[in-house]
């Protein structure tokens, strides 16, 4: 397999380094994680929370129509 360098900024490979699995994983392995992350569209934990706090205010009654809501700002929904 070819293979190719790459220069990286200190504070770049120090972020890299912190979602490494396991110590031995190879920043080939690692990218191609974080690139396999973002094409399968997998939802980070604060995704997820913010989610969940909606879901909670819905819930709670604590969210008004779009009707309601563009009325109050002036919008047109027509």
């Amino acid at each position: 397999m070819e293979t190719t360098t790459i220069q990286l900024k200190e504070n770049t490979l120090r972020r890299l380094k912190y979602f490494k699995d396991y110590s031995k994983e190879s920043y080939d392995e690692l990218i191609n994680k974080l690139i396999n992350t973002l094409e399968e569209g997998e939802l980070t934990d604060m995704a997820v929370k913010k989610i969940e706090s909606g879901l909670k205010d819905i819930k709670e009654s604590r969210v008004i129509s779009l009707e309601s809501y563009a009325k109050k700002r002036g919008i047109s929904l027509e």
